[in-house]
């Protein structure tokens, strides 16, 4: 059932993300001179196309909220203008790429366009700047931006909760309904334009988080980026989000997800583990979690910035002339900078009472240290912002009332629009940049400072600056903004502690010039390594790694609305035909049947382990057929499977992965002499219960053969990262024991050496082959890691030169995963039904398994 989050939404019903298949109201870009290649309704060219692969122009999509653009009207002709945002940094990151990269970009215009100009404006962005806007209603761009993006998205992600009505804004469908429609009006525009065998589309930012799901639905091979610049919450904070798993399934539709920190990343692997049961796993370097098939990757990475666009800035005329200005107003006087939006999670007020303390403490400093502080106007609106922006002003005044004179004021705000070379030269003369941010996604302002302090040969050259004369420069940054991790010469913060952030502001100017050098130094070699384009290029190379192998497997869509996801597979796997596999049941006159037990014959979630009266008769009626050979292989001990199994007379039994073994009812239960010795429980014993003690939830479930350490009811982030220890610690004290460890779904497991189904099936299938009866037809059927081996096995032991001719291998895993078998089930209940069909096509009649029952202490 679709969740009440999208049901009805726009009247589009069960079809709500199914796009019509229009044609393109964009052409396809030229891509050999003289040539246009034409594409279908699919997306995919046309079989007649002249244009060879070869010629083909490498593309990446950009999409974000708002376009690289400004934009004005012209007063005499009355129309739109329209030129590039140098500052932009979806323009700047096309340094990342190759130069013959062609760079389209789809999003929204700061202005809002009359619908009868849309067309032109339209046609005029794409001819001249490759630029595809998705003119959005008024309406809904009100409600999706200022409504659920900066109302309940912004504050979330900085963690505010709305804990009253008077603090922050309460969930609203309605606005909530505005955002999925924005994101399809986003995603239907890319549609147009994109050639999706060669394509990268790179998606930025939390105002387009569902977007993925519409394009993976559209194209389940389309190659999708997504980078988040914001923070990404705690899973305590961002699971009371009403619409947490829609999102979540958003993202996990891209191949590549992009933070500016760990934290970031560490805290959306943890909301993908706590609320959608999905493990991650680091390989070369490379985080990934696999999704249906398909293995997301994640990327670690702090945005940088345009080293050229900066220092252009600083070769203006303009800015050394400001520079000198500012000099001779702040001579003699530690200049402190602060450059922040009018935003509630700035800590605008915190640095302003800090400033305040600072003064108050060190009386020598009066007179002589400035705060000046460039206020950018608010993105937002609404009275958290008017607060803010009130408290400000007044503790500014209180500050400049008591410390301040006719010729000096300690505090100076700046809020009006500034211009860029404005900026700079207060970033190159002051002498310590401080962001008090309490919350923040990345924040550049460090890195511009840096870049500034260091200056050009040319500012040098205005100035008279001699350009070997060292630099410096000093930081002080909040412990909670993005660019801190990289900034390790810096001195962090943490802004609420108003104190600390006081003794840093006075560590940092009064700090010797030589450490100031040394750290600026450090700061700029990053900074400068680091920047726009690197940044850019290395996001593009995961993606491409992480799309590699996408037409290596097969790929079809499941579920509904939001919860649509594509599995993918090996192109060899299918699902298992129940008319293909009775046919050749039919023909077949030995057959091998091995079947796993919990998630095979009983469903995992089932509380009652009992086999049905039904299983018992479909078991009965296989196990009767005299043509069959029939086996439970399962890691259940023998007495509950002696007990379950009691009134089945013929079937064979494998308790414990193999390691008991019991031909029929009538036969003893055999064991296994390749572990005999099983002293080393006594090692690992102990252990599993010093970390049953320490995890709440778990608890050890002890075998004749094994020790099982189960936490799958522990909280999922500490029980897995117990398990991983407790992982390591067995198998450092189990080095020189005849035993090995094995993770599996909320479990470790210790057993003996040489013990697994595989080899349980090996054995029967040899000792088929040594009385005669080499099997014309073998299936097996399991769901988990465990039965994996089996299939492995029934591969490499049909294959041997022993057997006269090869039989028919139905390898079957339970569930649509990556898996060794060929085939898959979709759960028990069609294993039941698959057994079922079976069991009628058998011609049953008594028998004796005398024939087949040799000793397993000798085979083994």
């Amino acid at each position: 059932m679709a969740s009440r989050s999208y049901a009805n939404l726009l009247d589009l019903g069960g079809g709500f993300l199914d796009s019509p298949r229009t044609a393109r109201a964009i052409p396809r870009t030229m891509t050999v001179p003289g040539v246009i290649s034409d594409l279908d309704a699919n997306g995919r060219c046309d079989g007649d196309s002249d244009v060879s692969s070869s010629g083909y122009r490498e593309r990446k999509i950009i999409v974000a909220n708002m376009l690289p653009l400004q934009a004005k009207r012209d007063i005499e002709t009355g129309k739109w203008c329209f030129n590039l945002d140098k500052d932009s940094i979806l323009l700047q990151l096309k340094d990342g790429f190759s130069s013959d990269t062609e760079v389209l970009y789809v999003g929204s215009l700061k202005v809002d366009i009359d619908a009868g100009e849309q067309e032109e404006v339209a046609q005029k962005l794409l001819e001249d700047f490759n630029c595809i806007p998705t003119f959005l209603p008024h309406d809904l761009q009100k409600k999706f931006y200022l409504g659920f993006c900066k109302q309940q998205l912004w504050p979330l992600f900085h963690y505010m909760l709305p804990m009253c009505a008077d603090h922050g804004d309460r969930f609203d469908r309605l606005l909530w309904q505005a955002y999925v429609s924005a994101n399809k009006i986003f995603a239907d525009k890319v549609m147009e334009i994109i050639n999706p065998d060669d394509d990268y589309v790179w998606v930025h930012d939390y105002h387009l988080m569902v977007l993925p799901t519409f394009l993976r639905k559209r194209y389940n091979r389309v190659k999708l980026g997504f980078f988040l610049h914001s923070p990404f919450p705690s899973s305590e904070i961002y699971r009371t989000l009403p619409v947490r798993d829609e999102i979540l399934r958003g993202l996990l539709n891209s191949d590549l997800i992009g933070f500016h920190t760990f934290d970031y990343a560490r805290h959306f692997l943890s909301c993908c583990s706590r609320m959608l049961g999905l493990d991650y796993q680091s390989k070369r370097g490379h985080i990934g979690l696999d999704y249906y098939g398909r293995t997301i990757f994640i990327k670690i990475l702090p945005v940088g910035i345009h080293m050229g666009r900066l220092e252009s800035v600083l070769n203006l005329h303009s800015t050394a002339a400001k520079m000198k200005e500012i000099q001779e107003e702040f001579k003699d006087r530690k200049v402190i900078l602060g450059v922040d939006d009018m935003d509630i999670f700035k800590g605008l007020n915190l640095k302003l009472l800090a400033v305040e303390q600072l003064l108050q403490r060190n009386l020598h400093l009066q007179g002589k240290a400035v705060l000046v502080q460039i206020v950018n106007p608010a993105r937002g609106s609404g009275k958290d912002v008017l607060e803010a922006k009130k408290e400000t002003y007044l503790i500014a005044r209180r500050i400049n009332d008591t410390y301040g004179s006719n010729h000096y004021r300690p505090v100076i705000l700046i809020d009006h629009p500034v211009p860029r070379f404005e900026k700079s030269a207060y970033y190159a003369v002051a002498e310590c940049c401080i962001v008090n941010a309490v919350r923040d996604g990345m924040n550049l302002v460090p890195y511009k400072y840096i870049v500034c302090r260091q200056g050009t040969a040319q500012l040098d050259k205005a100035l008279n600056r001699k350009s070997d004369s060292p630099r410096t420069s000093m930081l002080v940054v909040s412990e909670f903004i993005g660019c801190s991790p990289s900034l390790s010469g810096a001195i962090r913060v943490n802004p609420w502690d108003i104190d600390a952030v006081a003794d840093a502001l006075y560590s940092a100017i009064t700090m010797s010039d030589s450490e100031k050098q040394l750290r600026h130094e450090k700061h700029y070699r990053y900074v400068s390594s680091h920047d726009m384009a690197y940044w850019a290029r290395s996001f593009v190379q995961d993606l491409e790694r992480a799309c590699k192998d996408h037409y290596t497997k097969r790929c079809w869509g499941m579920g509904l609305g939001l919860g649509f996801r594509v599995v993918s597979l090996s192109h060899g796997f299918r699902k298992l035909s129940v008319d293909h596999i009775v046919s050749a049941y039919k023909r077949t006159s030995r057959r091998a049947i091995f079947l796993d037990y919990d998630g095979t014959v009983v469903p995992q979630s089932s509380l009652n382990k009992i086999p049905s009266p039904e299983v018992i008769s479909v078991l009965n009626d296989l196990c009767n057929d005299t043509k069959n050979t029939v086996f439970i292989v399962s890691g259940r001990g023998r007495d509950s499977l002696s007990d379950w199994f009691s009134s089945c007379k013929m079937i064979g039994l494998a308790a414990e992965h193999g390691y008991f073994l019991r031909w029929s009812k009538n036969s003893e239960w055999e064991a296994s002499h390749l572990s005999a010795d099983l002293e080393w429980k006594r090692i690992v014993e102990p252990v599993m219960q010093l970390y049953t003690e320490a995890t709440d939830g778990s608890n050890i479930e002890i075998k004749e053969s094994a020790l099982v350490w189960h936490h799958q009811d522990a909280d999922p982030d500490f029980g897995c990262c117990q398990a991983k220890e407790l992982l390591n610690h067995l198998e450092s004290v189990l080095a020189n024991e005849p035993a090995v460890v094995t993770r599996g779904q909320h479990i470790v497991e210790v057993k003996p050496q040489g013990i697994s189904k595989g080899l349980v099936a090996e054995n029967i299938l040899s000792t088929m082959v040594d009385n005669g009866n080499p099997p014309d037809f073998v299936m097996c059927i399991g769901d988990d890691i465990s039965d994996e081996d089996m299939f492995e096995s029934i591969l490499r032991t049909v294959s041997s030169p022993s057997l006269p001719v090869a039989p028919e291998i139905f390898a079957c895993t339970v569930g649509q995963k990556p898996s060794k078998a060929k085939y898959y089930l979709d759960d028990p209940s069609d294993v039941m039904k698959l057994l079922q069909s079976l069991s009628t096509s058998s011609n049953p009649r008594p028998r004796h398994l005398a024939q087949f029952q040799v000793s397993f202490e000798s085979t083994v």
